[in-house]
């Protein structure tokens, strides 16, 4: 199904939040994923998927037997996955796969029922009971939140702390807030300059 851009939007700033981790991580966006060697029809192309201790190199496709399962993947819900047998069937291959914490975020669902994560426990990926739109990202040790963004009333953001008042922040958003830091301190440092000469005339006259 080709993906409507509202989708397209909050993959791509997912996948640029996710970049941010690119030192220590692997990170891929609607690649194939591959797990099984001799049957290639077994694959997923989650919209976002890590695997920790990998370098972060060009990939066309993903191949298990060669790089890992990727430890967290992420699927931004469409019109076609919320049929609930479509979506039965793609947990079960997330759970061949063998990732750690799969999240499904439905930008089109109720507040507080847009986002939906599942745990391995015991081998088995087992949902977790998600307060509001808030929940941990145990494999990065962060915190799914869903807030505005990218011009969407909502899409899915990691952060630091629980309540997101410290999102992670995309390249574009780092540099953006440097220079509105830089620009502060050089109008703080002008004002007390000019606040000086004051002074100094004042004195003088």
């Amino acid at each position: 199904m080709p993906e409507t851009k509202r989708h397209l939007e909050i993959r791509t700033l997912l996948y640029l939040v996710l970049k941010a981790f690119s030192d220590r991580a692997a990170i891929g966006s609607s690649q194939f994923v591959y797990w099984s060697a001799s049957d290639p029809s077994r694959c997923l192309a989650p919209d976002a998927f890590v695997r920790l201790g990998t370098p972060d190199t060009p990939f066309g496709s993903w191949k298990m037997w060669e790089r890992g399962a990727p430890e967290l993947a992420v699927e931004i819900v469409s019109e076609h996955d919320a049929d609930p047998q479509i979506w039965a069937e793609k947990l079960g291959k997330y759970h061949e796969l063998g990732v750690l914490e799969l999240v499904a975020f439905d930008p089109e669902a109720a507040p507080g029922e847009r986002l939906r994560v599942w745990d391995r426990i015991d081998g088995d990926l087992v949902e977790r009971v998600v307060e509001g739109e808030r929940s941990p990202c145990t494999v990065l040790d962060l915190h799914w939140v869903v807030v505005p963004a990218a011009g969407q009333p909502a899409a899915l953001r990691l952060a630091r702390t629980h309540d997101g008042a410290e999102l992670v922040l995309t390249p574009e958003e780092a540099e953006r807030r440097r220079a509105e830091a830089e620009q502060a301190a050089r109008a703080s440092a002008e004002r007390r300059i000019a606040e000086l000469e004051a002074e100094l005339r004042r004195r003088g006259g």
